[in-house]
């Protein structure tokens, strides 16, 4: 099957390729048609720039096409039992774009304003991107709501060190990427740890690439951190933004910031952008400050 800007989302919702799962690759906070079009999805995403129905054309066509192949492309991380100890956790999971066998690990987050997750903007696009470069990418699908949020992330990481030999992955310098809301996850994990949320600890995370969010406090515990914003962003004021990683870099943290004329929020990969190829950026930093 061949996708397009005109595929109807119930084509993809209802793949049985996704194994009951498809669902979860679209935003869940209202109740969509199920015969909008992909090229509709951008009125699913509020607070979002940028956005591409191509690019959202090729994020389905390669899950789809890997499915195909015998690929899991979307794993549960709750087990049985304990989704049916709370059934919230039941809409969740990790979308897996495979990269090289045993390469290092990112974990991406999207945002959404912690009332619905918008990955099909703010993280399927860069696992893709990552997976070409030859990372393993997992983007998350959580609960929206910020507590809850961090709890899914950590449950997730404790699953992907549990089953980095069968997913033939690494977990060793991994990274944990997101964007607006799914940046303060990434940063809250990173900093505090998954036994702030619960489980048991793990390895800090090599670095957190972090996207247009106002997060402002600085512990001293924070891992290496890349952030980018456009000076035109409504809501993660790119002067707080810049603050923080001045003061990381003052505490002796490795960290960058990019801050790009005229942009607004939510502008992902930043394609046709000023802001193209940050991506790039982001990744060389992770290499150099891993392990």
């Amino acid at each position: 099957m061949d996708y397009t800007i005109h595929t109807a989302v119930s084509e993809i919702r209802e793949d049985p390729l996704f194994q009951g799962k498809g669902h979860l690759l679209f935003p869940q906070w209202n109740r969509m048609p199920l015969s909008m079009e992909i090229k509709d999805l951008k009125n699913l995403l509020p607070w979002y720039s940028e956005i591409h129905a191509e690019t959202s054309v090729r994020v389905f066509q390669d899950l789809h096409d890997r499915a195909a192949a015998g690929e899991t492309v979307i794993y549960s991380f709750y087990r049985p039992e304990e989704i049916a100890e709370d059934p919230t956790r039941a809409d969740t999971g990790l979308v897996f774009f495979r990269g090289r066998r045993q390469a290092p690990t990112a974990v991406c987050c999207a945002g959404g304003g912690f009332m619905y997750v918008g990955a099909i903007h703010d993280s399927f696009p860069h696992g893709l991107v990552l997976s070409e470069m030859g990372y393993n990418a997992f983007c998350i699908i959580y609960r929206p709501e910020a507590r809850l949020a961090c709890i899914d992330l950590s449950r997730a990481l404790v699953w992907l060190f549990d089953h980095a030999a069968e997913l033939e992955i690494s977990m060793q310098g991994y990274s944990l990427w997101g964007g607006s809301a799914g940046a303060r996850m990434a940063a809250w994990v990173g900093t505090f740890g998954t036994e702030a949320f619960g489980y048991r600890p793990l390895p800090r995370p090599a670095a957190v690439i972090m996207q247009y969010t106002g997060l402002s406090e600085v512990t001293g515990n924070e891992p290496p951190t890349y952030a980018c914003v456009g000076t035109a962003d409504w809501i993660a004021n790119a002067g707080v933004m810049k603050k923080r990683i001045e003061t990381l870099r003052k505490r002796g943290i490795p960290a960058k910031i990019e801050i790009f004329p005229g942009l607004s929020h939510g502008f992902g990969l930043g394609l046709g952008t000023v802001a193209e190829g940050w991506i790039d950026r982001a990744a060389a930093f992770w290499k150099k400050v891993s392990p």
